[in-house]
């Protein structure tokens, strides 16, 4: 009687094990596995939207990513852009371009390095308006601005700074018609000038040599009628400059990725004349035979 109870009891028992789950609405569900199941706990944590705030906040406050250079074009698609540029200029149908608020806004947001194509060191004067000559707009160029278009300390730490750090493929020596730092240096040169502020004799004492070579090239030429040839002179003399006092500009030069041109600007018809590649040529290999040159390409302390 007792067995009969007991395995009564037992089979009842079985009954139950296997009829709830049924009663309950359905079959035995499939086990799931403990690491799949807190994958699928986790996923639902991160799509509320408290977490979507901390995560938010994580990626806000991560460090950012490293900085890529955008590619620049070569140095002489760089002067063809400002050939081009001067071309529509002188025409009548610049484009204008990187004028509006939009390029202001992504300047403030962006680096120049990633946008300036050409570097120009011209002069101080008015009637030289960089970035119109060249049909250009902001970050486009690089400028370098002195009475004379001088190469001396100061310019050429802004010239390195520019093919250096922002990265420009060209350098622009730009003289222009009429210069008047030419016309009075050359002027006191032939004992016609005039008293200057203290402060101008240095800043233009780099233009006397080229004065001087134009007028001993020229001997023809008189009075006034030498400038214009002082002038271009003028613009050889800062290349020469350039070259003598900076290594790394020279180093850029004989790698390749930079090149320097001359040229004249005539601001009474806005065309820009190219002077020849060749003279630039000439005065880097005789520089770089010149035992005076500068040799030491960087500075002594870190900045």
């Amino acid at each position: 009687m007792g067995r009969i109870i007991r395995l009564s009891v037992t089979v009842c028992c079985l009954f139950a094990f296997v009829a709830f789950p049924v009663a309950c609405g359905g079959d035995k569900k499939e086990e799931v596995p403990v690491e799949k199941a807190k994958q699928v706990s986790k996923a639902k944590i991160e799509h509320t939207p408290e977490a979507k705030q901390v995560s938010n906040a994580k990626t806000e406050n991560a460090p950012e990513a490293k900085h890529v250079s955008k590619a620049k074009p070569s140095p002489d698609k760089a002067v063809a852009m400002l050939k081009a540029g001067n071309t529509r200029f002188i025409e009548g149908i610049s484009n204008h371009p990187h004028i509006n608020l939009g390029r202001l806004i992504q300047s403030g947001k962006e680096s120049q390095g990633d946008h300036a194509y050409a570097t120009v060191i011209t002069c101080s004067d008015s009637r030289v308006p960089v970035e119109l000559i060249f049909d250009a707009g902001v970050m486009d160029i690089f400028v370098v601005r002195v009475a004379g278009n001088v190469c001396d300390v100061d310019e050429i730490g802004s010239i390195e700074y520019g093919l250096a750090h922002v990265n420009t493929p060209v350098l622009v020596v730009l003289g222009h018609t009429q210069c008047g730092a030419v016309t009075a240096v050359t002027h006191a040169i032939h004992g016609t000038g005039h008293a200057l502020e203290r402060n101008i004799p240095p800043l233009v004492d780099n233009i006397a040599p080229a004065v001087r070579r134009a007028i001993s090239k020229y001997p023809e030429l008189l009075g006034d009628s030498i400038i214009p040839n002082a002038i271009e002179e003028n613009v050889w003399q800062g290349i020469e400059d350039l070259f003598m006092n900076s290594p790394a500009t020279r180093n850029l030069v004989k790698s390749g990725s930079v090149k320097v041109v001359g040229a004249i600007y005539d601001v009474g018809t806005g065309k820009i004349e190219w002077l020849p590649d060749a003279k630039v040529d000439y005065i880097f290999k005789t520089v770089e035979a010149n035992p005076a040159r500068a040799m030491k390409a960087m500075a002594s302390e870190g900045h």
